[in-house]
């Protein structure tokens, strides 16, 4: 049986628009119990690729879904036009332009790929309400968003401080976390002694630190260990020198193979990380110490399991 999707296809869409399909899906559901899919949107910066396509199917499997099992389920598209993806596009074509220039263009070159990745949305057979999206640039959604900053201005949940952000050297602009990648590479790590300097281990074990980035060493000023996480004081050996180290039970054979340091006999101690806090460290090259706090980011797939802060 020859299927003839190709044809057949479009051809169905457009039946479904002509017939007003989804509109009649949600007046004959007006009164069922609801369900609402806030869609966070896509940028409005150029045409539907896999990740946006995925990313929009599953969620018109859900909102079908839902809608065959009797409930309410209008679905309203939307668009982020704001930010360095549309920005950057438009400043790349001329970076003579001034800032009016750049929010006009950028307006334009948003509305563009809106109506682009309105009908590849509509070709890959998403319903939803198309043609009134909520735009984040629309004068009443901006208008909403303030009105509801405002509130949390008034219950004093808004206030200023300083905090380092990244910065992008060829936008010549901060950058939101979710705007970094990272890019996974081979990297030289060192493992770092720091004498304790209080408590029961005072001047007989020093705590093992790793880091990737031992230029930071000078600003160290605590060591983060998991409170709930077991860690041991081990002596061990390489080559005839002896250490005391306190780090983290589970990482004891991966420090081994990294640093030639073999365990000698049992350990001296073991308890959870939570007993360590607050006792102090000697700095290894400045004088003064650096205080044990307890973190729940220090993981236990690399390292010592005592990160330096």
């Amino acid at each position: 049986m020859k299927a003839n999707l190709a044809a057949r296809e479009p051809e169905m869409l457009r039946a479904w628009e002509e017939t007003h399909l989804y509109r009649q899906i949600q007046k004959s559901r007006e009164n069922r119990e609801l369900f609402v899919l806030h869609d966070g949107p896509p940028f409005a910066n150029g045409d539907v690729h896999m990740g946006t396509a995925l990313n929009k199917i599953l969620k018109d499997f859900v909102v079908k879904s839902q809608t065959m099992l009797g409930k309410h389920a209008p679905y309203v598209p939307g668009w982020d036009c704001h930010g360095l993806p549309i920005e950057y596009k438009v400043v790349k074509e001329s970076r003579a332009l001034s800032p009016l220039e750049v929010r006009k263009k950028s307006e334009a070159f948003a509305r563009k790929f809106i109506g682009i990745q309105r009908e590849q949305f509509k070709r890959l057979g998403v319903f939803g309400d198309w043609e009134n999206p909520y735009l984040t640039m629309d004068p009443k959604y901006e208008a909403e968003i303030l009105r509801a900053f405002a509130v949390f201005v008034e219950e004093g949940l808004v206030y200023q401080a300083q905090k380092p952000v990244f910065w992008s050297t060829g936008a010549q602009t901060a950058l939101a976390e979710a705007e970094v990648e990272y890019q996974e590479r081979d990297d030289t790590a060192v493992y770092v002694r720091f004498p304790i300097a209080s408590g029961e281990w005072k001047d007989n074990a020093s705590i093992a630190i790793w880091t990737t980035t031992p230029w930071t060493l000078p600003a160290n000023l605590a060591i983060a260990v998991d409170p709930d996480e077991a860690y041991v004081v081990q002596k061990f050996s390489r080559n005839g020198a002896t250490e005391t180290l306190l780090l983290a039970a589970k990482l004891v054979p991966q420090f081994s193979a990294n640093t030639n340091f073999h365990p000698t006999g049992e350990p001296l101690a073991s308890f959870p990380g939570a007993k360590v806090a607050k006792i102090k460290a000697r700095h290894p090259f400045l004088d003064r110490d650096a205080i044990v706090l307890t973190a729940d980011f220090v993981t236990m797939d690399s390292g010592t399991g005592a990160v330096h802060i």
